[in-house]
């Protein structure tokens, strides 16, 4: 799951957004933002989630452990706690290799309708 976040331009999401943007439900968002306390989007005047850029990138840091690694929750809260930058450069270079997998599957699907 590659979010490029350069190419947002939101202040803030839903927490509809989200859960889109990682195919995952509000549920389990709402259940990780209990679980990891660095997941922490803030609440309108109604209790309404607010998720900032930086809270998209610990949510995609904790998809990435969860749910591409699958690593338990506490195997994602000791590596995140235990590596802190570490984990994220990975996680950005997983999600560099997938967009360049992505691309090259693409490339590959446009050459193959040319024979």
């Amino acid at each position: 799951m590659a979010l490029n976040l350069n190419k947002d331009v939101k202040l803030y999401y839903s927490i509809s957004e989200v859960a889109q943007k990682f195919n995952v439900t509000e549920t389990l968002l709402r259940y990780w933002e209990k679980e990891f306390p660095n997941i922490k989007p803030e609440k309108g005047g109604r209790g309404v989630r607010q998720y900032s850029k930086e809270d998209l990138e610990q949510v995609e840091l904790v998809y990435n452990l969860v749910k591409v690694r699958g690593l338990t929750l506490q195997g994602a809260r000791d590596a995140i706690k235990a590596r802190g930058k570490n984990v994220k450069s990975q996680v950005d270079i997983v999600n560099r290799l997938t967009n360049v997998r992505n691309e090259l599957q693409a490339i590959n699907k446009h050459l193959n309708g040319l024979v």
